[in-house]
Parts: structure tokens; sequence; C-alpha cells
């Protein structure tokens, strides 16, 4: 399986430190030429690659850590997203209005035709998703929630390879919501700082 985070802002930097952690390669893009971040991704460890958002697209697996007003642009880069699994790890305090009522997930999944999307990672501030999530004996908790199954299952089989304890929250209508910031107020489970023990 390949890997790929588009951005390399707090969350993007945050997820990249995940990756290596667990020794796993992943894929690091932004809009700018890989040698303005190059020095900055190798201080984070030799599997994080600085690539084009040409070849990060490649992966099968990418997470999206751009600014949410971002996504869009980022979409053009693949004229279908068909067979991709996609993780948006995005908030937005866009107004619901702009959004046509629909937890920005969903827009994030009209704008990526043919993805496999599953909002996941977005939750927790950067500051703490880029700590080491085991945790007084237990495991940081990352909420997924998709409308696809399947993503769902590879990505939370993705986030316990990380470390984490993957919490389904069900499909993008019902469990979407709970981590959409939804203008000035956020969801229930924004920010909640939760532990697993097995």
């Amino acid at each position: 399986m390949s890997y790929a985070i588009i951005g390399f802002g707090k969350i993007g930097q945050a997820l990249a430190k995940a990756f290596a952690r667990s020794g796993i390669e992943v894929s690091v893009a932004t809009t700018r030429d890989p040698a303005s971040f190059a020095s900055h991704a190798a201080e984070i460890g030799p599997t994080i690659i600085p690539t084009t958002l040409a070849e990060a697209v490649n992966a099968e697996v990418i997470f999206l850590a751009v600014r949410f007003e971002s996504h869009p642009e980022v979409a053009k880069a693949l004229p279908d997203w068909k067979g991709k699994t996609l993780i948006d790890a995005m908030n937005t305090q866009a107004p619901l209005e702009e959004l046509d009522g629909l937890p920005s997930s969903a827009a994030v999944a009209k704008a990526f035709a043919g993805a496999r999307l599953v909002k996941g990672f977005n939750h927790l501030v950067a500051a703490v998703l880029e700590q080491d999530p085991a945790v007084h004996g237990g495991r940081r908790v990352v909420f997924l929630a998709s409308d696809d199954d399947r993503a769902a299952a590879e990505v939370g089989a993705l986030a316990e390879k990380l470390g984490f304890a993957p919490v389904k929250l069900g499909g993008l209508s019902e469990g979407g919501w709970l981590v959409h910031a939804r203008g000035k107020s956020w969801g229930q489970l924004i920010f909640k700082d939760l532990i697993k023990f097995d």
C-alpha cells in the first residue's frame, strides 16, 4: 500500500511524524516545489519523502491536510479519483449555507469524484495529533466516518499501524457531523482527546 499526505502545515507535519514513528514510508506534497520543504521533511525522518503534487496523487491512500478552501484546486490534480482512498483531515469554519447544508466531508466527496472518502484524523489539534498515541497504557482515539465500509476498515487498519485506536462513527451524514466544524460552532467530538484501553 502506498501513502501520501497532501499539505505540509501543522496537521500534515503531525501526520508525517506518526508515519515516521512507525517507520512507514509516506510521500508529502504541497503546491510548492518539494525542495522548499525537503530539509523539514528530513528532520522528521527518513521515511518522509518530499514530492510533487502530481507524484503524490499516485498513492493509493491519500491524506488531505490542506486548508479547506484549497481542496477544489487539489481535486484538479486528477481527472478521476476512482480507486483512491482519500482521508479528509481538514476542518472548516465555512457556514453551512456555503456547504449546501452538508457536512464538510460530503462537500469534499463531491469535489473528489470517484474517491472512497473517509473523514478522519481531523478532530485533534496538531499539537496533540503529533504526540505518541501510546498514552497511560492506552491508545489515543481517532474518529473515522465514511459511506464506504471497506475504505473505513482500510483506514482503521492504517490508524492501528500508526498506533492509534480507530473508532468508527458510521456514515458521513451521521458520524461526519460529530467531527464537523459548523460555522462558529463545532461538532460534539471536535477536540475531544480520548484514550482507549484494550
